[in-house]
């Protein structure tokens, strides 16, 4: 996964947050008094360090205006597990920590409390991005996300005589971009950005585009996984296929030409030199200074009812209160989350700096394509989760994958799209077996 932050101007927010008046307080137990009539206090332990300012400045506004202590304190980058590992041996632990993945669950499920029910959790407008133990117990609550899927400029749709009404599954995709690079030459610009298969560019599809093909295949078994399985089917690689031999074969540059690399896709959308662009979020900023109209669209790939299918999201920024704590700083703990996702000027600045939040009150996303990750949750669209994060000893997989592209991308044979398969199914049960030792 490619680790690009967002960048948010807050200071004008902020700016405003401390200058303004008393901001109202939301939630369960009004402002962090509990039914016995002790005043309870927050400590949020941070998972993301370019988001300190913004949190100490909220924490001192909260304090003021509520009487209820807050305090935060950031983790150095790459030491959460550590830091979280010492703070709560001390006594006084966090009261509001991250819980990010299943293996998070599993660590420190016993120190959540079940959110199920609370005040924070009925503030959310998806359940998408929740964590559960083997129980069902709501152990972490999403606070944000990312997405991925294929970025697209409008502008040239329309310019080469379509409409983005037209691109609703994979059938309607394939029409666009194949009538776009047969006429490449006469408009100007071709339908997909270079797909290279060097290591700044790969991960887009043997990590990201993936993903349908692992998504999928939780589909139709009815389960999310929630660990790394031995092994996977592939029942979802033809539909891998029709989405890659797209981008490959309507592009800018030949399949025979990805392996080395060297072409700059981003650049490519940027300048208008190619409709399509595979990416994610984190490119909002950068596309959007010279395609202000780009907008994201799923993986169409021809699986049946894609219609409603959403873009992949997902994240590892997930809050979790500590269960044990007394009751006064765990309803003080929420009243504090509440707060930030449904002021109007706190809820802007978490926003400025995090993208979007996946609650019903908070603040609009200044990141298009994340606001329209949340349209189509909003239209009912399913949202395709990272199943990818669980690809086995994923650096060697993925290595294995990429050979097999590139020797498919100079020929594209049956026996070579064989091999691709290979990768994909066998190398994973392989890479699975050599991670358990």
């Amino acid at each position: 996964m490619k680790k690009t932050h967002l960048k948010r101007a807050a200071a004008i927010t902020l700016a405003a947050l401390m200058a303004g008046s008393a901001l109202a307080g939301c939630g369960g137990s009004n402002g962090g008094d509990s039914k016995s009539g002790e005043k309870g206090s927050v400590y949020w332990l941070n998972f993301k360090p370019e988001i300190d300012e913004t949190l100490q400045t909220l924490a001192k506004k909260y304090t003021e205006d509520k009487g209820v202590e807050v305090k935060v304190v950031t983790a150095a980058s790459g030491t959460y597990s550590e830091t979280l590992t010492a703070e709560m041996d001390k006594s006084n632990p966090p009261t509001m920590f991250i819980i990010g993945n299943q293996q998070g669950v599993k660590d420190w499920g016993d120190f959540a409390l079940d959110l199920k029910d609370t005040a924070i959790a009925k503030e959310l407008n998806t359940d998408a991005y929740n964590l559960t133990d083997a129980s069902g117990k709501l152990v972490s609550i999403g606070y944000c996300y990312e997405c991925y899927g294929i970025i697209v400029n409008p502008d040239l749709i329309t310019k080469a005589g379509h409409s983005m009404d037209e691109i609703k599954n994979f059938d309607g995709l394939k029409a666009v971009a194949e009538d776009i690079h047969k006429r490449a030459a006469e408009l100007g610009f071709d339908a997909f950005s270079s797909s290279d298969m060097d290591d700044s560019s790969s991960w887009r599809f043997t990590g990201h585009m993936a993903n349908l093909e692992y998504f999928y295949e939780e589909k139709a078994a009815g389960k999310t996984w929630t660990e790394c399985p031995a092994s996977i089917t592939g029942e979802f690689l033809p539909n891998y296929k029709n989405l890659y031999d797209l981008c490959i074969n309507n592009s800018l540059t030949a399949p025979t030409d990805l392996s080395a690399g060297g072409h700059d896709a981003e650049a490519e959308f940027k300048d208008q030199k190619a409709a399509f662009f595979v990416n994610g979020s984190w490119e909002y900023a950068a596309v959007s200074e010279k395609v202000p109209n780009a907008v994201m669209i799923p993986y169409y790939c021809g699986v049946e009812g894609e219609e409603k299918a959403g873009l992949n999201c997902g994240t590892e920024n997930c809050w979790a209160v500590n269960s044990k704590v007394s009751k006064a700083d765990q309803d003080a703990t929420i009243d504090f989350m509440v707060w930030l996702v449904t002021d109007a000027d706190a809820s802007k600045a978490m926003v400025e700096q995090l993208g979007i939040m996946p609650y019903k009150n908070a603040a609009a996303s200044t990141n298009g394509f994340l606001n329209n990750a949340a349209k189509y949750t909003e239209d009912g669209c399913y949202v395709m989760d990272w199943a990818t994060n669980y690809q086995p000893n994923v650096d060697e997989y993925r290595k294995d994958l990429v050979s097999a592209l590139n020797a498919y991308n100079a020929d594209q044979s049956d026996a070579n799209w064989e091999a691709v398969k290979t990768a994909f199914v066998d190398g994973w049960a392989k890479q699975y077996a050599a991670i358990q030792g």
